[in-house]
């Protein structure tokens, strides 16, 4: 697909389903990821693509922090809320580890490298024929569900990206 024909037809999927990215286009869509701009090439971004365990307990995490902020949250609503991150085909966690000993680069900067990084990622999973939807919700700033992640509390969550294919 030619540059300006991903950017003018890309748009969040409002459904997806199986199958997500071979291993072969992940690596090429977070290759494609990496090559996001940034001041210092300090590369803040992290690409967590949480699957098995670790995607049971990301999406029980995210729910968990959910009730806390709706502690009148029934069982059900508990459960979809968990279903949200367990039924794409493929989730990919774009973070950014703001490298604070880095005085010359402010950490705005290595934020907006790191959303860098996401539009990447979306228009190479574009470009490759997959759909992405483009998430966060309060989950992404709960201190444990990036503990989860294996991110510290100051770790920025940009986007979890859902990926799969496209549901007419």
């Amino acid at each position: 697909m030619e540059l300006f024909a991903a950017i003018d037809t890309r748009a969040s999927a409002g459904r997806l389903t199986t199958p997500g990215p071979s291993a072969g286009h992940l690596s090429r869509i977070l290759d494609a990821a990496g090559r996001a701009p940034d001041h210092g090439r300090l590369r803040p971004w992290k690409f967590i693509v949480p699957e098995g365990e670790l995607r049971e307990r990301f999406a029980t995490a995210a729910a968990a922090a959910k009730r806390v902020r709706l502690p009148t949250m029934t069982d059900e609503q508990f459960a979809a809320e968990r279903d949200k991150l367990t039924r794409s085909p493929t989730l990919v966690v774009v973070a950014c580890a703001v490298r604070r000993e880095q005085s010359k680069v402010p950490e705005i900067e290595q934020v907006v490298a790191a959303a860098a990084a996401a539009e990447n990622l979306f228009l190479a999973a574009h470009d490759l024929g997959y759909g992405v939807m483009w998430k966060t919700g309060a989950a992404a700033y709960d201190a444990n569900v990036k503990a989860t992640l294996g991110l510290d509390a100051a770790d920025h969550i940009i986007g979890i990206m859902h990926l799969g294919t496209r549901l007419k």
